[in-house]
């Protein structure tokens, strides 16, 4: 065989699939870290939401305990609706 001799179709068709192959893997690289990239921010973007929502339920959960404090509410039942601690005679104990 001359080593000067033409390719043969076989050895062409060879490397026309074996480029194909290398540009789809190539593509498939490129989409692959685009694709990281795109769902490593939004995860970060994510986590930021999650901490600003944890730090909201926070400051809400403080609120609703000093809203719903027993020294508040006495407070309130007092001035706004007139209500007192009734004293010891004024308990009458009712049976079933």
């Amino acid at each position: 065989m001359n080593p000067l001799a033409r390719p043969s179709v076989r050895s062409w068709l060879f490397v026309c699939v074996a480029l194909v192959l290398v540009l789809v893997s190539s593509v498939a690289v490129n989409f692959s870290s685009y694709e990281t990239r795109r769902l490593v921010a939004e995860h970060q973007r994510l986590q930021k939401e999650n901490n600003a929502m944890q730090v909201e339920w926070g400051q809400l959960l403080l609120e609703q305990s000093t809203w719903g404090s027993y020294n508040r509410v006495e407070q309130l039942a007092g001035t706004k609706l007139n209500m007192r601690v009734p004293a010891p005679n004024e308990i009458v104990m009712v049976e079933p």
